[in-house]
């Protein structure tokens, strides 16, 4: 089991994820959102590549449209 810090709170992982998956889990949409994790901005580029570790610091940002 993996623990992360997600937007604040204490999250447990089952297994390795990267952050396109972390995102299909949580029902979130990556293109409407930015990532950070260990306090560096995460390119979308990169969601595939990069696999979630243990302890890592993640905080999800959502953007709403509106007026």
């Amino acid at each position: 089991m993996i623990e992360i810090q997600l937007n604040g709170k204490i999250h447990h992982l089952q297994k390795s994820l990267n952050v396109s998956q972390l995102l299909n889990s949580l029902m979130i949409n990556k293109k409407k959102v930015a990532i950070e994790i260990n306090g560096e901005v995460l390119s979308k580029d990169n969601y595939d590549s990069y696999r979630i570790k243990q302890n890592d610091v993640i905080e999800i940002v959502t953007f709403i449209g509106g007026g």
